[in-house]
């Protein structure tokens, strides 16, 4: 049955073009601000407070004294201190300035108290005093302030503050208590600020096991089957193969690769280990090797071999003790290697390409600035208090740097306006933007933070020095069908350095040159991204606040090698889309061929004539008409970044089975009924698949046997035919033969059949090895 290809898309999963009020795009701003110019720009009113002197006791003691910084409605407070009458908070707050709606900012100190908090003072600030600050103008420096009672006379003790208006950039925005967020106190609050994150420093670590000696097995009365059990950290464990000497000297000679990251925290373990039955493995020494003393290379270059002491433990009064008497030794040619780039994402869309050494980075090319602006239209991720509410953030990655906006609470339409820059160092790389919901904001450390939508935008496709402001769908794939879960609206700049070294680039390899010398198997590769993935989320889980694995995961792709139905259909009609053009070119020459249209076809004529009594204008013709493609091509050039494409991932027409199928657990979770349609329907396609690639093999066999006289009658009309065609080639001018082929090709239909030609024929009637197949 033949597959349908899939309907248009639809307007509400197109890109939308804006125009937002930032310098960067042209629009006159604050000039005071420039640094932020791809972001609009928004006023806080910051209130460090710093600590507190002389605060009045109570009787017989001290006090236990916090700090409540008063604006309108809106009210933060800062944590409190046990009996502490000099204490430090150095805590910020910020309150955004289109929401105040008081004239007077309110700071009061109290004593915590059980039954009711007592006053120790307040300070008064009227908002009109307050003085502006802008980056790069250092911090404005804290000062004492006494405090007032509720007569508005002086009382006792002292305040250090610093009160300013700012922006976003200033420095205090990431670290700051936000008035939009008043709803989250306590740990909760480090949940919900920026903060930048590197990914750890990722290394191959390569082990070749070269031989053991000495070796010292229980049983001594049979040969041993040993092999190597090589384990670095609790997920990462690979083994040799038996050796195929047996005896207590074996070789293997193989290599292991591990995916380590920097800091090493877990040192490389390796076993040995003897196969003294189905399914039980006598340990004959064990060696613990820490990765900080492993040799670090940057090229193929071999590194220098070192033996090894086995260790062997015995059990003495139940405790595990090390055999003094032990002299077993394994020979192992141990380094990290940092001539490759170790795959965390896809080569697909990566965002970072370079080796892992440093001295084999080259100059970066240029900076890529990225302005987070806002959100619209953002779904309900979840229920409180009886309503749909998001707590949503952003997440952007390129290279080894991830961002994370500050958390906007409850708000289905938030605005972030941050701004972040990367170093380029390849243009053919990709930066990924995702939007998620909060889930710990009220220390729900179970739940996962769920996904809102994720954007890439390929910077070879953008141009340089231009600034693109718009918004994107935010596109999520259910089992229930494709949803548009909102829009993110992205300011994105791409500034070159040097236009030569960036065209240079387009010449270079896209992996570091260790990945060609010495290239590492597909199967190698998948396991390889596979662990990089899990140490990346695992690192990046244990900062603070930390970056969640499922968020992580979502960024780097870790699911895309999955069966689909659905990617699959996607991936045939991109297949049919590029031979489409070809197929186009093939219809053109048939009517050529047909005269369908005589004035063209005497056009071709004349060419062909031309090109065959001229044939060094051959190449030429072909370039410039090249050229000239390129050129009428360059009026409908894409003027908008891409995105993702409901139509081009076939998402919106896909069947409900197969979008249950693609988010089906491995192993499966279903039925054994679900599962054996499933199987019977992956059968039916991969039968075709098996035609097709039987008939691509047949027509092989058949060009083979013209000369391996499988045929005897059909191998002696090939040969008699090449012993005459190169006769007539040799005193024949090339220049008449050509001109006769192709004269013989565009011939009128009157001088045409219907009939098969006969070379056709004699091609077709060629034995394969199909009748050999069972």
């Amino acid at each position: 049955m033949m597959m349908k290809g899939p309907p248009m898309p639809l307007d509400e999963f197109g890109l939308k073009e804006t125009s937002p009020a930032i310098a960067g795009a042209g629009v006159m701003g604050d000039k005071l601000a420039s640094t932020y110019d791809l972001v609009e720009q928004m006023h806080y009113l910051y209130v460090r407070v710093v600590k507190a002197k002389d605060l009045p006791g109570k009787e017989g003691g001290g006090c236990d004294p916090y700090v409540e910084v008063k604006l309108g409605n809106y009210k933060g407070t800062t944590r409190h201190f046990e009996n502490k009458t000099n204490p430090e908070w150095n805590q910020v707050f910020a309150f955004a300035k289109d929401r105040i709606q008081a004239s007077v900012l309110e700071i009061v100190v109290k004593d915590k108290d059980f039954v009711k908090d007592d006053f120790l003072g307040r300070v008064f600030f009227d908002l009109n005093e307050i003085p502006k600050r802008v980056p790069p103008d250092s911090p404005l420096a804290p000062q004492w302030y006494r405090l007032e009672d509720r007569k508005t006379d002086k009382g006792k003790g002292e305040l250090m503050l610093a009160v300013w208006m700012g922006t976003q950039g200033d420095e205090a925005f990431s670290e700051a208590w936000h008035s939009d967020a008043a709803a989250v106190s306590g740990d909760a609050v480090t949940n919900i600020r920026s903060k930048v994150y590197l990914s750890p420093k990722l290394w191959y670590v390569r082990v070749n096991v070269i031989e053991a000696q000495d070796l010292v097995p229980g049983d001594k009365g049979r040969f041993p089957e040993v092999y190597v059990k090589v384990m670095l950290g609790n997920n990462q464990a690979l083994r040799t193969r038996i050796s195929p000497v047996k005896n207590l000297s074996p070789m293997w000679n193989e290599d292991l690769l591990f995916v380590a990251a920097e800091p090493f925290e877990e040192p490389l373990m390796l076993s040995v280990e003897d196969r003294v039955g189905p399914g039980k493995d006598e340990s004959l020494g064990k060696c613990l090797i820490p990765l900080q003393n492993v040799q670090r290379r940057l090229d193929y270059k071999p590194v220098n071999t070192k033996w090894y002491n086995l260790e062997k433990y015995v059990m003495v009064d139940g405790e595990p003790k090390k055999e003094p008497k032990f002299s077993s030794k394994i020979h192992l040619r141990i380094c990290l290697d940092g001539g490759y780039h170790v795959l965390d994402e896809s080569t697909h869309y990566s965002s970072d390409l370079r080796a892992t050494a440093k001295p084999l980075w080259k100059p970066s090319i240029g900076v890529l600035e990225l302005g987070i602006l806002s959100a619209q239209g953002l779904m309900p991720m979840k229920t409180k208090d009886g309503r749909g509410t998001t707590d949503a953030y952003c997440v952007a990655k390129y290279g080894q740097k991830w961002v994370r906006t500050r958390t906007i609470i409850d708000s289905f339409n938030p605005k972030w306006n941050e701004q972040y820059t990367w170093e380029v160092y390849d243009p053919c790389t990709v930066v990924t933007i995702g939007v998620f919901d909060n889930t710990h904001l009220h220390g729900n450390n179970g739940a996962k933070d769920s996904r809102i939508g994720k954007v890439r935008v390929r910077l070879s496709t953008l141009e340089t020095d231009r600034v693109y402001t718009h918004f994107y769908p935010l596109i999520v794939l259910h089992p229930s069908g494709v949803k548009k879960t909102g829009e993110v609206h992205l300011a994105v700049r791409f500034t070159c350095s040097s236009r030569i070294n960036m065209l240079h680039m387009y010449s270079q390899p896209l992996l570091p040159k260790m990945h060609y010398i010495h290239p590492l198997s597909v199967i190698q590769l998948d396991s390889l991204r596979h662990q990089a993935t899990q140490i990346v989320s695992m690192r990046l889980g244990r900062a603070e606040p930390p970056l969640r694995k499922e968020v992580v995961e979502y960024m780097l792709d870790v699911d895309t090698h999955m069966w689909s139905m659905r990617r699959s259909k996607a991936n045939f009609f991109r297949i049919m889309n590029v031979l489409s053009g070809l197929l186009a070119v093939w219809r053109w020459f048939s009517q050529i061929c047909l005269w369908k249209n005589p004035i063209t076809t005497m056009l071709i004529h004349i060419l062909v004539v031309i090109l065959v009594l001229y044939p060094e204008l051959i190449l030429p013709t072909i370039f410039l008409y090249l050229f000239l493609i390129g050129i009428w091509h360059y009026r409908w050039r894409p003027r908008h970044p891409p995105h993702m494409d409901t139509h081009l991932s076939y998402a919106d027409t896909a069947h409900p089975d197969e979008l249950d199928e693609e988010f089906d657990p491995f192993p499966t979770s279903r039925g054994s009924d679900v599962v054996r349609m499933r199987y019977d329907r992956l059968r039916s396609i991969a039968g075709r698949i098996q035609t097709v690639v039987g008939d691509l093999a047949t027509q092989g066999e058949r060009f083979r046997s013209l000369l391996s006289w499988r045929d005897p009658r059909a191998t002696a009309l090939f040969t008699s035919f090449c012993l005459v065609a190169a006769v007539v080639l040799y005193v024949t001018p090339f220049k008449i033969i050509a001109l006769i082929y192709w004269i013989f090709i565009l011939r009128h239909p009157r001088f045409r059949q219907k009939m098969p030609a006969a070379p056709v024929n004699f091609f077709r009637r060629l034995p394969a090895r199909t009748d050999s197949m069972l």
